[in-house]
């Protein structure tokens, strides 16, 4: 019966001690422990196993075990093997470990273990607003995370299309369980971005002893609609424009904004019409037409506007070639009414040269003898 008790207290004594490990045992002895994989990376809820080989020599007559929490474990010689069907715990201690006989002291290693879950869900917004953004204004892209573990792996990634434009860690690196957690990134809107596509992508990335692919889940895209103002396509100095009489004139001043840009003119001459298009055209130019045109573009974020200098050259060889032609034509028409006059009078016998020199001399009587 003494024998009996004694046997028990023994092999509780030495429960308590194994269950004791770890709490002051030596992790840097010279002939530890060691695990195959040396880290283990788990999804939760999936299984996984490790070996342990205990030692060399010291500890091939003393006792060592395997302290765990959850699992089975089987003894080979000194190889622990530790299977797991299913990994329901968040916070795993596992620890390989033998009691040196020579010098009494336990030496012992842990097994770092990290149970993970991908998030559940993730999803952008734009934090506190609604609706159109606007150009040159500060926003905050806001990408919600849920349920994810544990948080200190996590990164999260915005984009626009595919480009990067920033990644945000948690400072939150102690919780082991699924939290759900908020990732904010300022953007400041511009025109390239109207029409753009944002998104944001969370990953729990392990380095090389985690999954080949990490886990990613990705969000709804975010389709931006930013109004911006007015940008003009074409110099917005222009030089002087000098330009000949007659010729065919055409300003241009188009823009491209969001909403869509209007336009208005004003002309130096009351001979041209006022036009809302972003060019104004004039066929055959006149020297009244010349002076300061001014193009006014606008919409409901921003306006500027455009002048243009117009000079022009009056061409003297116009004029000159017409007069030319006029003189002909009054020659020519002069001469043609003439010849006909002449001709007709010619034709009927009333133009003689003779006739008309025998008209000039004067007749004198010539006395007769009586």
């Amino acid at each position: 019966m003494r024998f009996y008790f004694f046997t028990l207290l023994l092999v509780s004594w030495i429960n308590l001690h194994a269950h004791l490990a770890g709490a002051d045992c030596d992790e840097n002895c010279p002939d530890k422990p060691v695990f195959t994989p040396s880290r283990l990376v788990v999804r939760h809820g999936a299984p996984t196993s490790a070996s342990c080989a205990v030692c060399e020599q010291d500890c091939l007559n003393g006792l060592f075990n395997l302290e765990k929490s959850l699992g089975v474990s089987t003894k080979n010689g000194t190889t622990i093997s530790w299977t797991v069907d299913r990994m329901t715990e968040w916070d795993m201690l596992t620890t390989c470990y033998y009691n040196n006989i020579k010098n009494g002291q336990q030496c012992c290693t842990i097994l770092p273990i990290t149970v993970y879950q991908p998030p559940e869900a993730v999803s952008l917004s734009v934090s506190n607003h609604s609706g159109v953004l606007l150009e040159g204004q500060q926003y905050t892209l806001r990408c919600s995370v849920q349920d994810v573990a544990p948080v200190g792996n996590l990164t999260v990634t915005f984009y626009r299309g595919q480009r990067s434009l920033g990644q945000l860690q948690s400072e939150d690196q102690t919780s082991k369980k699924p939290v759900t957690e908020t990732f904010d990134l300022s953007i400041t809107p511009s025109p390239e971005d109207d029409g753009g596509q944002f998104w944001c992508e969370a990953k729990l990335d392990f380095g090389v002893e985690g999954p080949q692919r990490p886990p990613v889940v990705i969000s709804q895209t975010f389709t931006a609609t930013v109004h911006y103002a007015p940008q003009l396509e074409v110099s917005s100095h222009p030089d002087p424009i000098i330009i000949a009489e007659g010729n065919r004139l055409q300003l241009n001043c188009s823009a491209v904004g969001n909403p869509d840009p209007s336009y208005s003119w004003t002309v130096p001459s009351e001979e041209l019409d006022p036009s809302n298009h972003s060019t104004f055209i004039i066929s055959a130019i006149k020297p009244a037409h010349e002076g300061q045109y001014v193009c006014f573009v606008s919409n409901s974020v921003g306006n500027f506007s455009v002048e243009f200098s117009v000079e022009v050259q009056v061409s003297y060889t116009v004029y000159i070639i017409a007069a030319v032609i006029v003189v002909a034509v009054i020659f020519i028409t002069s001469g043609v009414i003439l010849y006909m006059i002449y001709y007709k009078r010619y034709r009927t016998g009333d133009f003689s040269p003779w006739k008309n020199l025998r008209s000039r001399v004067r007749h004198r009587t010539v006395p007769t003898a009586e």
